[in-house]
């Protein structure tokens, strides 16, 4: 169940200023021991250490492989690859340099079949969260650019208690 709940743009001179999107609300970030833990009782006949050891190994294996300049394509989750943060443009190909025009690299994951969009929309059901943390869910946003991103709201990011609320509706196509 993908619990949601409403935010409001109160962004002046926004052009989606006054509308309301969802953003989906985290209720927990779980991390590699806990992920090593929940694998574990799954009918697995392996120990949450082990599960944990191969897991650690292969995010380790991964990042060698990316700094090699390969893709790394899991089945039924990503395809992991790097990318340049460029900073600015060079007029001239001579003028061009690392120091000057790139900031970094960075980590690109595009989500591979049961992750993708279209089978998520299949399985996922949506439902209105009443209350975030002890406080209600509708809160108007200082932030957000109109998107279901919610970028720069000030959604809670972690933390449970998304408690009620109607409205379960499977996504549509």
């Amino acid at each position: 169940m993908v619990r949601y709940i409403l935010k409001q743009i109160k962004i002046t001179g926004n052009k989606c200023f006054g509308k309301w999107f969802a953003k989906n609300v985290v209720e927990e970030t779980i991390d590699l021991d806990a992920l090593a833990e929940h694998m574990s009782t799954h009918n697995s006949p392996y120990s949450k250490g082990v599960i944990k050891g191969l897991l650690t190994d292969m995010i380790g294996c991964i990042k060698e492989l990316l700094l090699e300049g390969k893709n790394v394509k899991i089945d039924d989750l990503a395809i992991f690859s790097l990318g340049i943060k460029n900073k600015e443009m060079a007029e001239k190909e001579e003028d061009f340099t690392v120091s000057k025009n790139i900031s970094g690299v960075k980590l690109k994951a595009r989500a591979t079949g049961d992750l993708m969009s279209k089978s998520l929309n299949l399985e996922a059901t949506l439902k209105k969260a009443t209350f975030v943390n002890g406080k209600l869910a509708t809160e108007p946003s200082n932030g957000g650019g109109g998107s279901t991103s919610g970028s720069g709201s000030n959604t809670p990011s972690g933390g449970g208690n998304t408690g009620g609320g109607g409205n379960h509706e499977p996504i549509g196509d």
